[in-house]
């Protein structure tokens, strides 16, 4: 008969997350071998959470990572805002920002472990989402801003800018978290996001009864302030609606942009 203790299946309860009757039934399998009754718990949990892979994980966190040098940013996902605010997840989704900031975006592979453990411990759908990482040269500043709601960062926005001014890239990331563009240039909106667009501005055009001879030039102008309310740098500064993202940089630009938010 397996030889271990109540001690030892608490242990490995507290290890693996599982409950109490599998953790004693995969030491007595194991013949009371602890770290064998651990990986098979581990690879029961895995089974366990492939089959959860296909439930919605609209819920998570956003890791942050902001100094002068490099900024990052990852989401970590799951199903319920339970787990989300949850201290264990904010922590590793954190340490994974911080890991993409020393590393490169490729870091995030060498904590699949984690990600895999938590899977098992909460019980939901957890994967990682986007990433992303800016690092500045000797004339460029970087900065960004994290919207906290709930007691969990869920919208991080991280800015790259010409020139030394932390302070220009942090107001832009301020104005992006709120205003929430979609694009940096109008150039890059997808040529089927702008057809359609395109297509339902005619459509309300000439429900609403226009002359058919005007509505080419309305239209025209519709799209245009579409394009203002959607690209970043043509959109009216939050704290001064008289100049435009464009404006407040000057001789300065973008050099990258990111904004990660939640369920978005």
């Amino acid at each position: 008969m397996a030889s271990f203790t109540a001690k030892d299946v608490q242990t490995l309860r507290q290890q693996t997350g599982a409950g109490m009757m599998d953790a004693k039934k995969a030491l007595e399998g194991n013949d009371g071998d602890f770290e064998a009754a651990a990986k098979f718990l581990r690879e029961k949990g895995l089974a366990k959470s492939a089959a959860r892979a296909d439930r919605d994980n609209t819920e998570g966190v956003v890791g942050s990572h902001i100094s002068d040098s490099v900024v990052a940013s990852v989401e970590l996902k799951c199903e319920t805002d339970f787990v989300a605010k949850s201290d264990q997840f904010i922590a590793l989704a954190d340490a994974m920002a911080a890991a993409v900031a020393a590393d490169g975006e490729g870091a995030v592979a060498a904590l699949a472990t984690e990600v895999d453990d938590m899977k098992i411990t909460l019980k939901e759908n957890i994967e990682v989402g986007r990433v992303a990482r800016f690092e500045a040269a000797d004339d460029e500043a970087l900065n960004g801003y994290v919207h906290i709601q709930n007691g969990r960062a869920v919208n991080v926005v991280l800015v790259h800018v010409s020139g030394d001014s932390s302070e220009l890239a942090r107001d832009i990331a301020m104005h992006a978290a709120f205003s929430r563009p979609s694009y940096l240039h109008r150039d890059e909106a997808p040529t089927e996001a702008v057809e359609a667009e395109r297509e339902a501005l005619e459509a309300i055009t000439r429900n609403e009864g226009k002359p058919e001879q005007a509505i080419e030039k309305i239209v025209a102008g519709r799209l245009n302030a579409w394009y203002q309310e959607h690209t970043l740098l043509e959109q009216k500064w939050v704290r001064d609606e008289k100049q435009t993202i464009s404006q407040l940089l000057g001789n300065n630009e973008i050099r990258n942009f990111s904004q990660i938010e939640i369920g978005s």
